[in-house]
């Protein structure tokens, strides 16, 4: 299946092998670099979880920028799809950068890109990432870490559906994979119309070792 054939099936989709382990290890490698980032988040204080987070600063590496770049241009046709089928107005322009600059006019100014590091112990809330007026409707995250080298800390999406249960769905990814889930909603086709369901992300409980992630967030904060 396609990129967009995999969200409008599943509401997700997996992209293996989308880094190398030179990438990997390239990314992880940021993460002690301060002067990187915007801030530092450590999720205890807000009970966000545990572990912590870090939110890259303008100009973006140019690893993440091309990745951010990139995951637009191959996700944009679908956002707009999506959208109209969730009868919501917000239509996407074709590149990253025209994106940005709506951002900008409804003051979202601030990179979202991050690296997150847990260790054994740490887990991540289920959430959603909205950081203001504006959020575009398909995000990701590359795993950065060997299966091998931590216990635990599954990645968690959890459907909320139209009068029904909820569907959980957890993934053990590898290193180098990615999964792009719903920013918040997904359209489901009923009988008669389209009913829009309510998704939430996570991270399990790591038993041991440690793991990092790059979240790639295409809309920028106020």
């Amino acid at each position: 299946m396609t990129l967009e054939e995999q969200l409008f099936t599943h509401g997700y989709a997996r992209m293996r092998d989308a880094l190398t382990k030179a990438e990997c290890r390239a990314l992880r490698g940021l993460y002690d670099e301060d002067g990187l980032f915007r801030s530092r988040v450590v999720m205890a204080r807000h009970n966000f979880g545990s572990g912590e987070y870090k939110y890259f600063a303008y100009p973006l590496p140019e690893i993440v920028a091309s990745l951010r770049e990139a995951l637009y241009r191959d996700l944009v046709q679908a956002a707009n799809r999506w959208n109209e089928l969730l009868r919501l107005e917000q239509r996407y322009p074709p590149t990253l950068k025209e994106y940005l600059r709506e951002c900008a006019l409804h003051g979202q100014t601030r990179p979202t890109p991050l690296l997150l590091h847990y260790r054994a112990g740490d887990y991540n809330c289920l959430h959603q990432d909205t950081y203001g007026e504006l959020a575009f409707p398909f995000q990701a995250t590359y795993f950065l870490s060997e299966r091998s080298e931590y216990e635990g800390g599954e990645f968690v999406l959890v459907e909320q559906r139209p009068r029904a249960q909820s569907r959980p769905i957890v993934f053990a990814p590898e290193r180098g994979e990615c999964i792009v889930i719903p920013n918040r909603y997904r359209p489901i086709r009923g009988k008669t119309r389209v009913y829009r369901s309510v998704f939430r992300h996570g991270v399990s409980e790591i038993r041991s070792g440690e793991r990092y992630a790059l979240g790639v967030i295409l809309h920028d904060a106020v």
